[in-house]
């Protein structure tokens, strides 16, 4: 009997309703995002996502076949929030050396905004295999593949550079290096504020212009 009482409990956190299972699996990546965060990828478990969100493993693999594509698909969440910025910056009319500018400052301002995401995304030491092989180079031809994103987003900033050399910049490096060191330089300074928030910087706006300004004249003075 109380058997049966527990399958009675258990049933409603099961397979979602039609058209209710995006909620699911919303719920799925909330906790996995948290316990990523407070014990790290590595320590996180399948069962403890299970747990956290109040359903059992078999009907976690509903949603996700295992922990690397929840974490592609918190990757993509988090990335498709920066490609909103950046398409919004190209709709801008302005010149590619101006887009970089913004671009730069924006990708600064979305990590110094979004900690809890930039950590587990871009200092996350074991990261799933797909990200850590391909990243920012994976094929781009399909927008929906997981994991992908982050490469789109990269494209965009690449394509700035490409811009600027057809309209006769001599680029130091091939576009696809330079926007490498852009993003490097940018992630850099975030990087440096997450990880000494009570470092006595001198001027944080100062330092953010400073940097991006320093990075842009370099390719493209």
């Amino acid at each position: 009997m109380a058997n049966v009482a527990a399958q009675t409990v258990a049933a409603p956190f099961g397979r979602k309703r039609r058209g209710e299972g995006h909620t699911r699996r919303d719920e799925i990546l909330a906790a996995a995002k948290s316990l990523f965060l407070e014990e790290g990828y590595g320590a996180t478990t399948i069962r403890k996502i299970a747990e956290r969100v109040g359903v059992s493993a078999p009907a976690l693999y509903l949603y996700f076949k295992d922990k690397d594509e929840i974490m592609l698909a918190l990757c993509d969440q988090t990335f498709s929030h920066l490609i909103e910025l950046f398409q919004s910056i190209e709709c801008v009319d302005c010149s590619p050396r101006d887009r970089l500018r913004r671009m730069g400052e924006a990708y600064i301002k979305f990590g110094l905004e979004h900690v809890g995401e930039y950590r587990l995304i871009f200092m996350e030491e074991q990261a799933p295999e797909p990200v850590r092989h391909t990243g920012h180079r994976g094929d781009i031809s399909d927008p929906e593949r997981p994991g992908i994103k982050g490469a789109i987003a990269f494209s965009l900033l690449e394509r700035q550079f490409t811009e600027l050399e057809q309209q006769g910049v001599k680029l130091p490096h091939p576009p696809v290096t330079c926007a490498e060191l852009c993003w490097m330089a940018c992630h850099g300074l975030v990087s440096a504020f997450i990880n000494e928030p009570d470092f006595p910087w001198s001027n944080r706006q100062e330092l953010i212009r400073g940097m991006v300004d320093l990075t842009v004249r370099g390719f493209a003075p």
